[in-house]
């Protein structure tokens, strides 16, 4: 290569750099690969003759909620329009399936083209939405009407189809609503315990580590769907870290890995101190589990017995099979948040929200782009959106760590984390350990889950949930929809654990339930009073920082 090829080579990598940063719309080049391309197109054609003469096989699901309206099987119009659009899809199938490269960059690939064909179809689009013309014909119009005011409140707010109307989900009064006090506040978290349900409990208390980018009360629901309320009525004694919600501004943005370790080590202090046992049980949630993990690896190579059992419920620290941070994790994508982290920076919750509901644009983006701009419908009112409506941010450093943790697979290699300059292994993590995933899950994939029980050493069950990501703890017993299989995850892989484990009906609540409370220590009577001398309440639960 001459100087002028090697200015022109670098001048052609700092214009696409400038133009995708992050570099996650690169793939774009796998799905117009012309070579591939051309290879569909005698397939293509042919099916496009086919539908322009009423002879293709290709049928609208009627149990796809985009495809139900009947104008999709009668309408000969209608029909042609959504055989050409499901046509493109197979097509956008095939060119991923086609695409070079690692499952890192078939997933970024196949997130591009999600996105595109749901994009461009047809249902997003008055002239081509039966459903939406009817709904306007009814209405006398008002549908359009109400419609479009939606769409501009919608975009005012940034642009994206709200998913949930909040209001009748206020925080401590319809969700977040189990009765405690807050026994602990320092720059980081609140540290909630929640009032005895039954006249005796169990000694050893139950510490909960909430995943950093949401709000914690997912784990306290509405009654009936709070699974704090579940752990009451079995007489455990759950205690709630909080996590502050980060403010750039307020110099949250230098918290990384460490600073939530040692508030994590604060509060189980506290939490030993009022209920007078020498150990607890840890539960962690999502990150809050990627939390809990290392530091209970943190404490095996102290020789601390502080924990003495752990719940892991759908987290990520292997990153050997397909997940989330890998496939957003490009070289670009990790200066920018290596940038942002110098930079004491906080991401904020909303862009957040945002790029977990662009993994799945039909079902989070553009079925409520439909149901609000084109049918003129309200947002649902149901306490799962509403939480997830109430986004959090996430310090930039914070978001770093925990990428290139899992993307270079440290967990797998002792040593190669430190919590606290103390090097980390967490095959001599001893204790019982209870790990929960979701089989549809598209953020914390269950491979991947299954992946990060075999990290720990001591003995272990495995509970995969036949459900996504938040139904796979949101799961109340009473009215459970969703199936689970379970046994010990011996294995050398998860399908072959799959392939023997036990199928079970109903929610697995219960059969956590026992397990925690055989792991809970002797019943004792309730206490009389939340707190301690030391640590009187500061206030009623679910606190202050739950607000910010």
């Amino acid at each position: 290569m001459d100087g002028n090829e090697g200015f022109r080579a670098r001048a052609q990598n700092m214009a696409a750099a400038a133009a995708d940063p992050t570099g996650m719309l690169r793939p774009a080049s796998d799905l117009l690969n012309p070579a591939a391309t051309t290879r569909q197109l005698p397939w293509l054609s042919g099916e496009l003759a086919k539908i322009a003469v009423g002879r293709s096989g290709i049928t609208m699901d009627p149990k796809d909620r985009k495809f139900g309206d009947v104008a999709w099987q009668d309408n000969p119009l209608y029909r042609r329009i959504g055989q050409s659009y499901k046509l493109f899809e197979q097509l956008m199938g095939r060119l991923v399936d086609a695409a070079p490269g690692g499952w890192e960059r078939q997933a970024r690939a196949r997130y591009l083209a999600n996105v595109v064909t749901g994009a461009v179809s047809p249902t997003n689009f008055l002239p081509t939405n039966p459903a939406a013309i009817k709904r306007a014909f009814d209405t006398g119009g008002l549908s359009l009407v109400r419609g479009a005011r939606n769409m501009a409140g919608d975009l005012a707010r940034g642009g994206m189809p709200s998913m949930a109307d909040r209001r009748p989900f206020p925080v401590g009064e319809k969700l977040a609503c189990s009765p405690g006090a807050v026994v602990y506040r320092d720059e980081i978290i609140e540290l909630l315990q929640y009032a005895p349900a039954t006249a005796q409990v169990r000694s050893r208390p139950l510490l909960i580590v909430p995943p950093q980018l949401n709000r914690y009360y997912v784990l306290d629901l509405a009654p009936g769907r709070s699974m704090v309320e579940y752990m009451l009525g079995q007489g455990i004694q759950p205690f709630m870290i909080v996590w502050r919600n980060p403010q750039a501004e307020a110099g949250h943005g230098k918290w990384g890995l460490d600073d939530y370790f040692a508030a994590l080590s604060r509060a189980l202090d506290v939490t030993t101190q009022i209920t007078g046992s020498e150990d607890v049980n840890l539960l962690g949630l999502c990150a809050g589990g990627l939390t809990a993990a290392l530091f209970q690896g943190y404490l095996a190579a102290q020789g601390d017995t502080s924990v003495h059992a752990l719940t892991l419920i759908v987290t990520l620290l292997a990153g050997n099979y397909p997940n989330v941070l890998g496939q957003f994790d490009t070289p670009g994508a990790r200066e920018m948040l290596r940038r942002a982290a110098s930079l004491g920076q906080v991401l904020p919750g909303d862009m957040l929200r945002t790029t977990f509901a662009w993994l799945r644009p039909d079902d989070l983006v553009f079925n409520y782009l439909v149901s609000g701009w084109l049918l003129g419908d309200q947002p649902h009112a149901f306490d799962v959106l509403a939480w997830n409506d109430d986004a959090t941010g996430v310090t930039a450093k914070l978001g770093l760590e925990a990428s290139e943790l899992v993307v270079q697979n440290k967990a797998a290699r002792p040593g190669a984390v430190s919590v606290h300059g103390t090097p980390n292994d967490l095959a001599k993590v001893g204790c019982d350990s209870f790990h929960v995933a979701g089989y549809t899950d598209h953020i914390s994939p269950w491979r991947a889950a299954y992946a990060t029980a075999q990290l720990l050493g001591g003995s272990k069950e495995m509970v995969v949930v036949k459900s996504g990501h938040i139904q796979s703890f949101v799961n109340p017993v009473k009215n459970s929809r969703y199936d689970y299989w379970d046994g010990p995850p011996a294995a050398a892989g998860p399908d072959e654990w799959l392939a023997t484990a036990t199928f079970q009906h109903g929610s697995w609540w219960p059969r956590w339930g026992e397990w925690i409370v055989a792991r809970s220590g002797d019943e004792t009577p309730a206490p009389d009073t939340l707190g301690s001398a030391k640590h009187p309440p500061l206030g009623p639960a679910p606190g202050t920082y739950v607000y910010g």
